[in-house]
């Protein structure tokens, strides 16, 4: 996960943001000519965030690594950062640091007997269990109908990010795909933040930059969004369009396992369209 141009994962995260950030939105004039960097020059995000030229490039390249919580505030505000994007650069900056706390721990992807009990009491509710990497450890019927082919791979392939960039039935599977399956990148970027270098993530991350250019397209953008819950629009190969709520729930004593839930209104389509997925539910309501 570490690749890219060099320096240190703060470094990269600073340009990559940074080219986010056009003059007009920092409210600096756009000047005269042609510009070569896309977005703010180091130049004028360094007197943005007040701070010298050079330090701002050394902070950039990685030969400063001790940044204040006053400096890194006052990057975030130049750069126009907020909500978790802002605390990732505070995350980045304490790596640097070696000052973060200790990485996540390990896991070695068993799902206690207790987990697999509740997934079949979900159902008819999709529900499945992943890992903090998005690897899914188990579904019950429900989760495995809503994703469908993920279950012909081999489960060390089994990976919903990879899914959704890599799987013909996930490249079409959402509306509007790429808005939904950013976030899953943005999640990956997040739960990164304290290893970055985790060997799993790194080998996903590497494969997906290599044959997919729009997960390196929104993985070079350096969003970072933690799922929490939400609602997603299907376009499913068996049951046609629904939307959907789904909650996300870390699991005690897991090493970072989430169990993911979906639902619907009762006897509402997108209910009926859900119920179909599980071969064993109960007919929709009429």
């Amino acid at each position: 996960m570490s690749g890219g141009n060099g320096g240190t994962e703060l470094g990269r995260f600073l340009r990559a943001r940074r080219a986010l950030v056009s003059p007009e939105q920092a409210g600096l004039p756009p000047g005269a000519g042609i510009r070569r960097t896309p977005g703010l020059r180091r130049e004028e995000l360094a007197t943005l965030a007040g701070v010298s030229v050079d330090y701002y490039t050394r902070l950039e390249r990685g030969r400063e690594t001790n940044p204040s919580t006053a400096v890194i505030d006052a990057i975030s505000r130049a750069l126009r950062l907020c909500g978790e994007t802002h605390e990732r650069l505070h995350d980045l900056a304490e790596l640097a640091s070696g000052r973060s706390a200790e990485p996540r721990p390990a896991a070695d992807g068993t799902v206690r007997e207790s987990v697999h009990q509740m997934l079949e009491r979900l159902r008819p509710m999709p529900a499945y269990v992943v890992d903090a990497y998005n690897y899914c450890l188990a579904a019950n019927a429900s989760g495995r109908g809503l994703l469908p082919g993920l279950w012909d791979w081999p489960a060390e392939q089994r990976n919903i990010t990879r899914y959704f960039f890599l799987h013909p039935v996930g490249r079409a599977l959402f509306v509007p795909w790429k808005e939904t399956v950013a976030k899953s990148a943005a999640h990956l970027r997040a739960v990164g933040g304290a290893d970055p270098d985790a060997p799993r993530l790194a080998r996903l991350v590497g494969e997906l930059l290599l044959k997919s250019p729009e997960f390196a397209e929104i993985w070079n953008r350096y969003e970072v969004r933690e799922r929490g819950g939400g609602k997603k629009t299907f376009q499913h190969p068996k049951v046609g369009a629904m939307t959907l709520t789904f909650e996300v729930m870390t699991l005690a004593r897991s090493g970072g396992q989430r169990l993911i839930v979906y639902q619907a209104p009762a006897d509402s389509p997108d209910e009926g369209a859900m119920l179909r997925l599980d071969p064993a539910a109960h007919p929709a309501p009429r």
